[in-house]
């Protein structure tokens, strides 16, 4: 009665080769994990990030401006006019009065 089709290939290895290899691999320098530290850019305080905000909403404000003036007068009717519009009518000076609080007692 035959057993089957031979193996192909290396014959198994023995349990003294298996942990032998093991070993091996558990001696062999292993890279040193490292972890990334947030950049400054995210480690910035909360009034921080909030008067940067402030300040790209109204250079955005701004373009917005220059864009709308710089609209020829057969779009002025059109939905981007209208869009544009409203951008420039937010008022920017009520959101700058705002101050966020310094947090744990310390406003």
């Amino acid at each position: 009665m035959s057993s089957g089709r031979m193996p192909e290939g290396s014959p198994a290895l023995s349990n003294a080769e298996r942990q032998a290899r093991h070993r091996a691999k558990m001696l062999a320098v292993q890279p040193r994990l490292t972890t990334k530290r947030p950049s400054a850019a995210a480690r910035r305080s909360r009034s921080m990030r909030w008067n940067d905000a402030l300040a790209e909403m109204t250079a955005v404000q701004a373009e917005c401006a220059a864009w709308f003036e710089a609209l020829p007068e057969s779009l002025r009717d059109s939905a981007t006019a209208a869009a544009l519009q409203d951008m420039i009518d937010l008022d920017l000076d009520a959101i700058a009065a705002v101050h966020p609080p310094r947090g744990y007692g310390r406003d």
